[in-house]
């Protein structure tokens, strides 16, 4: 765990944060004054699980879905049907 002081830290930003981003360094520290204060580590992306075909076989879509297609288009076009 590399330790790093502000002045280095501001200088080599980018360079930290590649290094814990690709996992060249699990976390680097900074420190002002010799004292630890912060510690920078990646950030795990957020598990979104499975979700294509998650309903499948949860309901069934009726035949009659689109009966009503002709009255609908005719709303959204601004007439009467």
């Amino acid at each position: 765990m590399p330790v790093f002081n502000m002045l280095e830290a501001k200088t080599n930003l980018s360079r930290l944060v590649e290094a814990v981003e690709t996992g060249a360094e699990a976390e680097i520290v900074i420190a002002r004054n010799g004292r630890p204060v912060a510690r920078l580590v990646a950030i795990k992306p957020a598990k979104t699980g499975k979700r294509i075909g998650v309903a499948r076989g949860k309901f069934t879509v009726p035949e009659t879905i689109d009966a009503d297609e002709a009255a609908i288009t005719a709303l959204f076009a601004g007439s009467n049907a």
